[in-house]
């Protein structure tokens, strides 16, 4: 399969199956659109036609490039079958139960009312709970018991605000600390918090033990204070802004995210983006669209995801001209490997949710993700038990980039790996299902992430 587009000047063409990548001129661009379908002299006959009063563009010229469009064909690079269909149905299953990841949810409660928010403002539709430190542990004591020969561990602390439970999460951070060497494991820690609560004390042991830490921030004060206010209406920005600087400063360059959700009331995220860049001296940046009921006032409307997808373009290419300019910024969306990336069975089975990686509850209780939890239906056993309800995890280990019969035709689909489970299901009610939206603007994001890198091997970046 082979996708072609033009962005920025450039004329790429993407051979979905190999990752082949080809930035080539409009001639050849047109050659490989005729290339399946028609001869080499329908083609040359249909180039001279558009190109012949150029004096570059002769027959032999044409044939020359017909032959090396040919050429990498027969060399894999280019039209190259799928193969990995067979495939799709068995590298889950190669990994048996290991466990990798843990979204710890200490905290189902939040200083915030945020209007959006996926969690009921961190009750996911139940009650207000926070974990304790007996229930944690043993969350720490099923990982290591699940992970099989894994070093390395993933811990996600997550709410709600995990902040509003920080002495179970120093005691928990301190635990698998010292099981570490006995174990033979290495435990890496997130935190994703809404900053209220920052101090001293938490930016002091966050750089000390979270190996990245997710800064909850909308952009500009106006778009924030919107949506993202306390319990009597007031909006975070004020109080967040000089904590997540500080904390950021302190950090020493390790990993961090401004991470943001863009509503319909700013589809033109990137002068929230540009914000937290030129006004506040984030450099590390992600702004992802909201996921809602269509008839939620924050929902994204058709009209919006046309501005969206103009914003990415926008954003790429500024971000082209940052780094020529040796002040570069980092967008999460537009990270992406072309040589040592994901391997073949990250691209077509994808994030590991109910599988590799799992969300636990205040009670213990064992979910997919976090934006399962609270999903009756989608819960998938306890910390005590293990997994229990095996027909769902088998349900989530069949889920993959060859699952869905609406991605079989889409040249992005070994990119998103089948895309997101909990999207689908919320958009669709089936973990199978497609969000047609995310798709859309996914390949958007894809699209300028490989220009991208092209501007960067042309050397234009």
């Amino acid at each position: 399969m082979v996708h072609q587009y033009q962005l920025n000047g450039y004329n790429i063409v993407l051979d979905t199956c190999s990752g082949g990548i080809h930035v080539v001129d409009e001639v050849a661009y047109d050659i490989i659109a005729m290339f399946q379908d028609h001869s080499p002299d329908e083609i040359v006959a249909a180039m001279l036609e558009k190109y012949g009063q150029r004096p570059d563009v002769t027959e032999q010229d044409l044939r020359d490039c017909i032959a090396d469009v040919e050429a990498l064909k027969n060399a894999g690079k280019l039209f190259t079958p799928d193969t990995f269909a067979d495939m799709a149905g068995t590298f889950k299953e190669r990994s048996g139960d290991v466990v990798k990841a843990l979204c710890l949810h200490v905290a189902h409660t939040c200083n915030l009312n945020c209007a959006y928010c996926f969690a009921s403002q961190g009750k996911y539709h139940g009650d207000r709970a926070l974990m304790s430190f007996e229930v944690g542990k043993q969350a720490l004591d099923f990982l290591v018991a699940h992970s099989g020969h894994r070093r390395n561990l993933e811990v996600d602390f997550f709410g709600g605000e995990p902040l509003m439970n920080w002495d179970v999460v120093k005691r928990l951070v301190e635990y698998a600390r010292s099981i570490e060497q006995e174990k033979g494991k290495n435990f890496r820690f997130t935190l994703t918090t809404n900053g209220v609560l920052i101090d001293d004390e938490v930016i002091d042991f966050c750089n000390r033990e979270m190996s990245n830490v997710v800064l909850s921030l909308d952009g500009r004060k106006e778009i924030n204070d919107r949506t993202r206010v306390d319990y009597a209406g007031n909006g975070s920005y004020d109080r967040i802004v000089p904590k997540f600087q500080k904390l950021v400063e302190a950090r020493g360059g390790k990993n961090y995210y401004m991470r943001g959700t863009f509503t319909h009331a700013n589809p033109d995220f990137t002068k929230d983006l540009f914000h937290m860049a030129d006004d506040l001296g984030f450099t590390e940046l992600s702004m992802e669209p909201v996921v809602c009921a269509p008839d939620d006032p924050a929902a994204l409307t058709p009209e919006d995801l046309e501005v969206v997808k103009e914003q990415y373009e926008i954003l790429a290419k500024d971000m082209l001209r940052r780094e020529k300019e040796g002040k570069p910024i980092t967008f999460y969306h537009y990270m992406l490997d072309l040589t040592g990336g994901p391997c073949v069975y990250k691209r077509i089975s994808g994030c590991g949710s109910g599988t590799e990686y799992m969300a636990v509850t205040p009670w213990g209780d064992l979910y997919p993700c976090h934006q399962f939890v609270g999903e009756e239906n989608y819960k998938l056993g306890d910390i005590w038990n293990g997994v229990t309800n095996t027909k769902l995890r088998e349900e989530f280990r069949s889920c993959n980039a060859y699952a869905r019969p609406e991605c079989a035709d889409c040249w992005a689909k070994l990119y998103c790996s089948g895309g997101c489970a909990a999207n689908a299901f919320h958009a669709t009610g089936s973990i199978r299902g497609v969000y047609e939206a995310g798709c859309e603007l996914f390949r958007k994001r894809i699209e300028c992430a490989i220009m991208m890198k092209a501007a960067e091997a042309a050397g234009e970046a």
